[in-house]
């Protein structure tokens, strides 16, 4: 598709996707939901990509929803009812948790309302420390989106998703250093550099198979109902994957003091039991 208001690439097995409004600080539209759902997509089909990274244009990684239509932005009456209706960043953040490849933002500069929110699906946050972040939906009349009322508790914990979703405060991201909602805070000039690094880490060293199975235990582990469920889970991955070609390379790589070659890929090396979250449970 053409991309207007995104920006896409792929460089050492990483995907970059760049939001791209730099005169509106990036702000989101139903265009750049559509463009962004659609190369989440890609990347998760590629398996010539190991990681993707999401940053900004210019000076914000984005500012939130484009209010210039002024007071009716978010009025969908036009809608028969909530079945017509799903939010558009709880489109964008249901395609990042779909997504087998980690997805890490790189947050260089403010996020704000879904600016922050569409990234609470991703894996991993590494965000400006002067940026200005700020879940302010109460100060706008609205509510949680982007399915945050599920990711924001479990990252942050129930009191801190609160004060921050009560209040709609804007913080500098210095600030909640230590809540949890950050993976690092960094000088501006080295977030993209930081999220960088850490994909190419996990694109040089790592079984592709191996980091969409962790996704899928981390993520869907959250869900199980005892460290028991998890347990039965665990034993049935780690079963199937010890007897693939990439734990024995993943082995001898090691005994030989040599960088690992894996070959096995998520679209077609995956377990005949995946996704076992959608089996009925007995």
């Amino acid at each position: 598709m053409e991309l207007t208001q995104t920006r896409y690439e792929i460089d050492k097995r990483i995907a970059t996707i760049t939001l791209h409004r730099p005169d509106k600080m990036n702000a989101f539209t139903p265009i750049m939901l559509k463009e962004l759902v659609a190369l989440l997509g890609e990347a998760d089909l590629d398996d010539t990509v190991r990681a993707v990274v999401m940053t900004g244009a210019g000076k914000a990684f984005c500012a939130g929803a484009d209010l210039s239509g002024g007071g009716s932005t978010f009025d969908r009456s036009g809608t028969t009812g909530i079945g017509d209706h799903r939010d558009g960043g709880g489109q964008v953040a249901l395609a990042i948790f779909n997504c087998r490849k980690p997805v890490i933002a790189a947050i260089n500069g403010h996020a704000v309302g879904i600016g922050i929110t569409m990234t609470l699906p991703m894996d991993m946050r590494i965000v400006s420390e002067d940026a200005k972040i700020g879940f302010v939906f109460a100060k706008r009349g609205v509510v949680l989106e982007a399915c945050s009322s599920w990711f924001l508790p479990r990252i942050v914990g129930i009191s801190k998703a609160a004060e921050l979703a009560y209040t709609g405060r804007v913080f500098r991201a210095a600030e909640e250093a230590g809540s949890g909602l950050f993976n690092y805070v960094v000088p501006e000039d080295q977030v993209l550099k930081k999220a960088m690094g850490i994909a190419e880490e996990i694109a040089t060293h790592t079984s592709a198979v191996s980091v969409a199975l962790n996704k899928a235990l981390l993520w869907h582990g959250l869900g199980e109902d005892d460290p028991q469920s998890a347990h039965l889970v665990d034993s049935r991955c780690f079963y199937w994957a010890g007897k693939q070609k990439d734990a024995e390379e993943g082995i001898r790589s090691f005994l030989e003091k040599r960088p690992p070659q894996f070959t096995m890929n998520p679209s077609t090396d995956m377990p005949d039991f995946y996704p076992w979250w959608k089996e009925p449970k007995v």
